[in-house]
């Protein structure tokens, strides 16, 4: 793990990207930020990231499409992945949340929706920290 850990936020919202790697860079990570899933990918096998965040709906191709392509690769079959997104039912979103994110090899399912500071404590537990 890099010290301070590294996340790099996968997203095509530019002011999401500024706003959450923001507030990231103050709770103490070293963010960088991709703006689509073919850059992430790149960014990711050249940083190795100790997470990477990763938005669902994208142009161009979609996250869990970037998910499932970085996981091809034997030197990031163990990153760890979070989805990020907006999308989700609130009634079922953990449930379809959790399962969502299993089939495709990451971690957790995070809300862009929800307290900054509760997606803090989550990226800290995910990161075992």
């Amino acid at each position: 793990m890099h010290t301070p850990p590294l996340i790099l936020i996968v997203d095509d919202e530019e002011n999401f990207r500024e706003i959450f790697g923001a507030k990231l860079s103050a709770a103490g990570f070293r963010v960088e930020t991709a703006e689509g899933a073919k850059t992430g990918i790149a960014k990711a096998t050249s940083l190795m990231p100790d997470l990477i965040l990763m938005d669902v709906k994208m142009p161009g191709m979609e996250g869990s499409t970037a998910v499932m392509k970085l996981r091809e690769d034997p030197a990031m079959k163990d990153v760890k992945i979070a989805f990020l997104t907006n999308l989700g039912d609130p009634r079922h979103l953990q449930e379809i949340d959790r399962k969502f994110s299993e089939e495709f090899g990451a971690r957790d399912y995070l809300s862009k929706t929800d307290d900054l500071d509760v997606i803090i404590q989550r990226i800290k537990a995910i990161l075992g920290q």
